[in-house]
């Protein structure tokens, strides 16, 4: 009987009951392995953005290529902003009640001539916004900026009237003298300080107090201000090979896993 006791001791249990032994190395709880979190590209921009081989993110837009990972925007712009706009529940009828959901509007821009626009439904608020920012990142767009007289300093307004529309709203931005300000309502003034643009008169009819159209409206017509061609840009174009024709060897290589 005390052998039996001493030989349930040294299990490890007192005796009594099953002795589980040793459970063996499990690793260090808690640990995170930072090479996780590295970005990994699995498209053929992105594996052109991590080696270097594409500058800056107007080579992006010369050639009109599509963005697929948002990894690519936090690589060229590290310094954008956001902004909630509005954060709207939205309701479905289903035979087992109404389901709502939640709707976030999300503005990025770095105040010097890139903005973007995130809309995301999600049944949780915070990923929604999440969302919203990652969809924002993948719409953003150039902004061109131009003078009001004569070319003296920084662009600081938009280079010509322009018009975005969407639904029944309309909004229109008119270039303005240098220290009049963003003469426009709270929504697109936002925008417009996020774009990048300092002087500016804006007008908009329609049922603007829909604000999710009202941002739209106000994005589509900064959208158009590379939409308009200005004698400036008459100049012939000099083709040159995309980023994928002249690093074609480098793609042809097999991604590293």
């Amino acid at each position: 009987m005390a052998d039996s006791a001493t030989a349930g001791a040294s299990r490890g249990r007192g005796g009594f009951g099953r002795g589980r032994g040793g459970r063996g190395g499990r690793g260090g709880r808690g640990r995170r392995d930072d090479s996780k979190n590295e970005w990994v590209p699995v498209t053929k921009l992105g594996r052109l953005v991590k080696a270097n081989k594409i500058k800056s993110i107007e080579d992006i837009y010369l050639f009109s290529l599509p963005i697929k990972e948002y990894q690519i925007i936090d690589f060229f712009l590290p310094k954008l902003k956001d902004e909630v706009m509005k954060i709207m529940p939205v309701q479905k009828q289903t035979t087992a009640g109404q389901r709502t959901r939640f709707k976030a509007f999300v503005v990025i821009g770095d105040e010097d001539g890139h903005v973007g626009l995130g809309v995301k439904c999600s049944k949780e608020v915070a990923t929604a916004i999440r969302g919203a920012i990652i969809l924002a990142k993948l719409a953003i767009i150039p902004v061109r900026r131009g003078y009001w007289g004569s070319n003296l300093g920084a662009p600081h307004t938009v280079p010509c009237k322009v018009t975005g529309r969407c639904g029944s709203v309309l909004t229109r931005l008119v270039p303005a003298p240098r220290g009049t300000g963003i003469v426009a309502a709270p929504t697109p003034k936002k925008v417009l300080q996020l774009a990048g643009i300092t002087d500016c008169y804006t007008t908009s009819r329609g049922s603007t107090r829909t604000l999710g159209n009202f941002v739209k409206a106000t994005f589509a017509a900064i959208g158009n201000t590379y939409g308009f061609l200005t004698p400036d840009l008459w100049e012939e174009t000099e083709f040159t090979k995309g980023p994928y024709q002249e690093h074609s060897d480098f793609l042809s290589q097999k991604a590293r896993k």
